[in-house]
């Protein structure tokens, strides 16, 4: 039996493409060619880990896209690149709503973090997270698992854990977690899963400009 459910964020609840951020910053700053990725990357996930702040991040990052606007200007240009993922978005309310304990564990950074509360309202549902910024690890770290586990107050073997990357799941596995790996191009893969355990997602309801 499943009595709570621990989300993954992207690429399970929202869709999302760093690419969008990289295209707005170079031809906001004229840029013809995209700068060197594995530093843009180290320094990503170096905030994301907690390792580095949003100052140091934008100290590092900025250049790479000579970029000479306002800090304030490359946030609102870098956080911006997600899309609802309307299936899973639906299902998580859908616990909510009956009761069901929600929560998020996501490597994420504090710019993406702050962003995405703003926007969208499907996250004042969830009781509680663990985001990788604040732990000081990333999954598939064993820790932040653990963290997890002690901070949501949950029996492990009866807390689903959903994420689009299998290392990420099998290391919950081995924390204890049940896992399943979530491919958002094949989510009647993940219903039928979820169905089996008892967690049954909403119907779709059509919107009424939509014809049949």
């Amino acid at each position: 039996m499943i009595d709570a459910v621990i989300f993954d964020i992207g690429n399970v609840l929202l869709k999302f493409d760093y690419l969008v951020a990289a295209r707005r910053l170079m031809a906001h700053n004229g840029l013809g060619e995209p700068p060197e990725r594995p530093r843009v990357v180290a320094a990503k996930e170096a905030l994301e880990g907690g390792r580095i702040d949003r100052a140091e991040f934008l100290r590092l990052v900025r250049p790479e896209f000579s970029h000479t606007g306002t800090d304030a200007e490359f946030v609102a240009m870098w956080e911006d690149i997600f899309e609802v993922n309307e299936p899973m978005v639906r299902f998580a309310a859908s616990l909510a709503a009956r009761g069901m304990p929600t929560y998020l564990l996501s490597n994420i950074s504090c710019i993406h973090h702050e962003f995405i509360f703003r926007r969208y309202p499907v996250f004042a549902t969830f009781r509680d997270g663990v985001f990788s910024y604040r732990a000081g690890m990333l999954k598939p770290e064993p820790g932040i698992y653990e963290i997890a586990i002690a901070q949501f107050g949950v029996e492990p073997g009866r807390a689903l854990f959903i994420d689009d990357l299998a290392v990420n799941v099998a290391a919950a596995e081995r924390a204890g977690l049940r896992g399943l790996v979530y491919d958002r191009a094949d989510h009647a893969a993940a219903e039928r899963i979820l169905r089996a355990l008892g967690l049954e997602s909403p119907p779709r309801v059509a919107r009424q400009d939509e014809t049949c």
